[in-house]
């Protein structure tokens, strides 16, 4: 298990008049016992000739609203200290908010990020805007997604894990995965489920050649199989997870993961994603983005141990946007 002790909390928008978001999160953090960062990034851009028409210059709008965000936040941090929660919040002129959050988790030592889906532009309300993949591709913290506003009460948690290495993943990410999920089972008084997805990659290309006849293809698929279920379990019983509790499904962990999630009604699945090289910008793993996407549950992404940084250590300031096209200034 893993010692939580500090957490930042990404305020999507200090502003609105509810925030579930916010107070879901700091429920989580006081069943933790942790400490909290009240975080917002203000993002928008600020044109130069603003002065002319509001008769404030850019050092006073840029205080100003820092003022505004921060009495927002210390509102909300008030109702969290009266119930004896350690907050404090911070407010910063800096863009992209994903960059500007990883940047405030660091500054702030926090072991956890945790942030508010934002509202997807396609079919369904938890579909995940880029801010949100940005934030899990660039984090080398650990991030919680709230997808919905459901209070967690003894959540119903769903690892998943994959201990034959099937998908190439490192074998401390699965240890990484299991301890924050049973620090999360423990401090909230959940349950916890253990899943392993089998597919074996290439298996698809065996099945469409010709020279190998169905007897042969059984047999591979069957010893490959026994070995995935012995180092599963192998791994639950290291664990401590009973045997109710652990699911080895034949099948694309695109499609098992949030169809067991469903079935068990998961509060919260974890699991993990890395980055692969050459395409660290792009992706964080196929079966991550598109398993991501198809979950109405909370999700907690976890890296394989502390990956290095890429954000920049300085922010970006305010973003000035000058009359002239194309100009664009930081203050």
């Amino acid at each position: 298990m893993y010692d939580i002790q500090r957490i930042l909390v990404a305020v999507k928008n200090p502003d609105a008049r509810r925030q579930p978001g916010v107070e879901k999160a700091l429920h989580i953090a006081k069943r933790l016992g942790a400490a909290v960062e009240l975080f917002h990034a203000i993002s928008t851009p600020v044109y130069l000739d603003v002065e002319p028409l509001t008769g404030r210059t850019l050092e006073q709008l840029k205080r100003e609203a820092l003022q505004l965000r921060q009495a927002r936040l210390e509102k909300l941090a008030a109702r969290a200290r009266r119930h004896g929660q350690k907050v404090q919040c911070h407010v910063a002129w800096d863009f992209p908010p994903h960059e500007a959050i990883v940047r405030a988790a660091i500054r702030s030592g926090a072991d956890l990020i945790i942030a508010e889906c934002h509202e997807g532009r396609r079919l369904k309300p938890w579909i995940m805007h880029l801010t949100d993949w940005e934030l899990l591709r660039l984090s080398p913290l650990p991030v919680l997604l709230l997808k919905n506003e459901k209070r967690w009460r003894g959540p119903q948690i769903l690892a998943a894990v994959d201990p034959s290495h099937a998908r190439a993943k490192p074998a401390r990410l699965d240890n990484h995965i299991l301890g924050f999920a049973q620090s999360l089972r423990a401090a909230l008084e959940g349950n916890l489920d253990l899943l392993h997805a089998y597919y074996p990659s290439g298996f698809g290309f065996v099945v469409a050649d010709p020279a190998i006849n169905a007897g042969t293809l059984a047999d591979l698929y069957e010893q490959q199989r026994a070995h995935a279920r012995k180092q599963f379990d192998k791994f639950a019983t290291r664990a401590r997870i009973p045997p109710a509790s652990r699911h080895l499904i034949d099948g694309d962990p695109v499609v098992a993961i949030p169809h067991l999630a469903r079935k068990v009604g998961a509060d919260l699945v974890v699991m993990g994603a890395v980055s692969r090289s050459g395409l660290k910008r792009v992706f964080i793993g196929n079966t991550a983005e598109q398993v991501l996407d198809a979950l109405p549950c909370d999700v907690l992404v976890v890296k394989p141990g502390r990956m290095r940084r890429r954000v920049r250590r300085k922010g970006r300031g305010m973003r000035v946007i000058a009359p002239t096209p194309y100009a664009v200034l930081t203050a």
